[in-house]
C-alpha cells in the first residue's frame, strides 16, 4: 500500500516551516519531498491543506482504566481520544483492577490492546504487587511479558528500602523506574496546593515537600544503583532544582511536566470543584514559572498529559470528595500551541520535540521522528483556525477546566503505521 500525504508543512529544528509531501509505503515513511507529479502512482492520497505535519505525538503517561474502571475509560475510547489529540504512541499506567502484577494479567491487557486500540499502547507494570504492598513483583517475568517500564503511579513508593531494591532489579534488566513521587506521611488529607488559595477556599493543602522530598531520596538511590529514573508530572520549583542538580552530577534522571501545570496555577482555581483537583495539584505561580524555565534549560525532558478520566458524577462535587485527575489527550497539543507558541514563549519546533522525539529518546522508542524508514506514525494539525474546546470528546470523560477555552492547533488527521485512525472531516 502506497499512501501520499500532500500539501503539508514540517517544522525544522531551526523553527523553519518547509512545504513537503510525505510518501508512506508498507507502514513506513518512504520519502519526504515533492511527489505531486507522481500522485497517480499512489493507492491513496490525503490533502494536509497546508497544515503542520509532525511525528505522531508520544505520551508516556496515560490512564485508560481498563480493566476495572471501564465506566471512566476503556482501551478503545482512550486510544481514540489519543488519536484525536495527535498521539500515536501512549504508555498506560498500571493502577487498574486487577493490577497487572503477573505475566498472565499483563498479557491479558495486551490482548485487549491488540483488538481494541487504534494507537500504539505500551503497558507499564507495577513496582510492587497490588501497588500498595512491600513485596516486589517479578521484574524479569514482567519484562519478558512486554512491560514497558515499572511504576506505582498513583501512589509513591513509601519505603526507601523497597525503592532501592526495585531500582537494583530494574538496573540489572536495563529497565526504567518511573515514579509518582508522594510521601503519604506529608499529605495530611490535602486536596489542593497548600497556599493562599487553599486558605481562601478553606481546603486542606498539599505541601510542595510531599513531592520534592521523595525525589531527593530517589535521585540518591538512582545514583547508588545506576538505574534510569524518570519522574512523573513534576510540579514544584524545589523538584525542578533537585533534578537540575542531579543531572549536573551525572545521575540518570529524566522527568516530564503536564500541560495543565505549565498553563495554570492555583490562581486559576475559581471555585471548589472537582475539575480543579489533580495530583500533583496546581501549584503557585513561582512553581509554574520554574517548570517553564526547566523545560527551556533542559532540566525537564518532555511533556506528558497524565490523562486521568473520571465520571461526571465523581468530579462534579467539592474537591474534598472528588478523585484526583484531569483529562488531557485531546487538548494537550492545542493548549500548548495556543498558550506558548502563539504567545512567543516557546517555538513550534520545541513543543513538537517535547511531545514526540524527546519522550521517544528517553525510553528508546522507534517512533517520534519523520525520518525515512521510521514508522509512519504521523499527525497533522491546523495552526490557523481558532476553535473552542467543548465537551464533545471521544474520551468517556470530560473532567477538565479547559472546556470553553478558545485555541488553535486542532488535529486534522492522525496515522498509525500509515493507516488513518483519525480524520476531523469524518468525525
Amino acid at each position: 500500500m502506497k499512501t501520499l500525504i500532500k500539501n503539508g508543512n514540517i517544522v525544522t529544528s531551526q523553527n523553519e516551516l518547509i512545504p513537503v509531501d510525505v510518501w508512506i509505503e508498507d507502514g513506513l515513511i518512504k520519502g519526504i519531498g515533492d511527489f505531486k507529479e507522481i500522485e497517480q502512482a499512489f493507492d491513496e492520497a490525503y490533502d494536509a491543506c497546508d497544515g503542520l505535519i509532525t511525528p505522531g505525538l508520544v505520551d508516556v503517561h496515560v490512564h485508560f482504566r481498563e480493566p476495572g474502571f471501564e465506566y471512566k475509560e476503556t482501551i478503545e475510547t482512550g486510544s481514540k481520544s489519543a488519536a484525536r489529540g495527535g498521539f500515536t504512541t501512549v504508555c498506560a499506567m498500571p493502577n487498574l483492577n486487577p493490577v497487572p502484577d503477573t505475566p498472565e494479567k499483563l498479557k491479558t491487557i495486551y490482548k485487549k490492546i491488540k483488538t481494541d486500540s487504534v494507537v500504539n499502547i505500551l503497558q507499564y507494570a507495577p513496582i510492587t504487587k497490588s501497588l500498595n504492598s512491600e513485596e516486589l513483583v517479578d521484574f524479569k517475568e514482567l519484562k519478558d511479558s512486554g512491560a514497558f517500564a515499572f511504576t506505582n503511579d498513583g501512589v509513591g513508593v513509601q519505603t526507601a528500602g523497597v525503592m532501592y531494591e526495585a531500582m537494583r532489579e530494574a538496573a540489572h534488566l536495563n529497565m526504567s523506574i518511573v515514579a509518582h513521587t508522594e510521601d503519604e506521611s506529608l499529605l495530611f488529607d490535602g486536596v489542593m496546593h497548600e497556599g493562599k488559595k487553599s486558605q481562601e477556599l478553606g481546603l486542606p493543602g498539599i505541601m510542595s515537600a510531599t513531592e520534592s522530598s521523595q525525589i531527593a531520596r530517589d535521585v540518591l538511590l538512582a545514583q547508588e544503583t545506576g538505574v534510569h529514573y524518570h519522574v512523573c508530572h513534576v510540579s514544584t520549583k524545589e523538584s525542578v532544582e533537585i533534578i537540575r542538580q542531579a543531572k549536573k552530577h551525572g545521575i540518570s534522571v529524566t522527568c516530564e511536566v503536564c500541560p495543565h501545570h505549565l498553563i495554570l496555577s492555583e490562581e486559576d482555581i475559581t471555585k471548589d470543584h472537582g475539575d480543579f483537583k489533580m495530583n500533583p495539584p496546581l501549584r503557585a505561580t513561582e512553581d509554574q514559572q520554574a517548570l517553564i524555565t526547566g523545560l527551556l534549560d533542559g532540566t525537564i525532558d518532555c511533556i506528558a498529559t497524565d490523562h486521568a478520566p473520571h465520571s461526571h458524577e465523581e468530579k462534579d462535587q467539592s474537591m474534598l470528595d472528588s478523585p484526583f485527575g484531569i483529562t488531557g489527550s485531546e487538548t494537550a497539543f492545542q493548549l500548548m500551541f495556543t498558550h506558548f507558541v502563539k504567545t512567543g514563549r516557546f517555538t513550534l519546533s520545541e513543543i513538537v520535540y517535547w511531545m514526540s522525539e524527546a519522550p521517544s529518546k528517553i525510553f528508546g522508542l522507534k517512533t517520534g521522528t519523520l525520518n525515512i524508514g521510521s514508522p509512519a506514525d504521523i499527525a497533522i494539525f491546523n495552526l490557523e483556525e481558532k476553535h473552542m474546546i467543548t465537551d464533545n470528546f471521544l474520551s468517556k470523560s470530560k473532567n477538565t477546566p479547559f472546556i470553553g477555552s478558545e485555541v488553535y492547533g486542532d488535529t486534522m488527521m492522525t496515522f498509525v503505521h500509515g493507516r488513518k485512525v483519525w480524520d476531523k472531516k469524518e468525525a
